[in-house]
């Protein structure tokens, strides 16, 4: 009797503590069949809780522009985050950030292909680069300094 409801206990409990918090929603990364270094950003984003659909795409500039990436900002992959657009190799930690934050901005972008970025991590590369936020208006700001 007092294990069934110590059980019972211990169960409403953790239905408590994870009624408060939301599921990350799913990412759906868009990407190039051919390109290697996309599942292992995705790798890096299911390690951090995130569930990760994989598009494979012929025309990823065709993508961008639909999902309305500013030309400047390209990277390998595109991926959508609930109402964001993920441009390149965004830390998981940040994408999170942006989730919380919810501001107005149309996405993230780690413009090119950082050395020190998520999936790419070349050993021993330390070099910092920024996380950059834009509008449906192409207008950037950076978002994050990764150091």
């Amino acid at each position: 009797m007092k294990t069934s409801k110590f059980l019972a206990t211990a169960l409403l409990a953790l239905a408590a503590l994870g009624a408060g918090a939301e599921p990350l929603p799913e990412v759906v990364m868009h990407k190039d069949p051919n390109c290697g270094c996309c599942g292992k950003w995705a790798e890096h984003l299911e390690a951090s809780g995130f569930k990760v659909k994989t598009v494979p795409e012929r025309d990823m500039q065709a993508v961008k522009t639909r999902l309305g990436v500013p030309q400047r900002l390209g990277s390998c992959h595109t991926a959508k985050v609930g109402n964001y657009v993920i441009e390149g190799h965004v830390p998981a930690a940040t994408i999170k950030r942006l989730l919380s934050e919810k501001p107005a901005v149309r996405g993230l972008a780690a413009p090119g292909m950082p050395p020190a970025s998520p999936g790419m991590d070349v050993p021993g590369n330390k070099d910092p680069y920024d996380v950059i936020a834009f509008d449906r208006a192409g207008k950037t700001r950076v978002y994050e300094q990764i150091r």
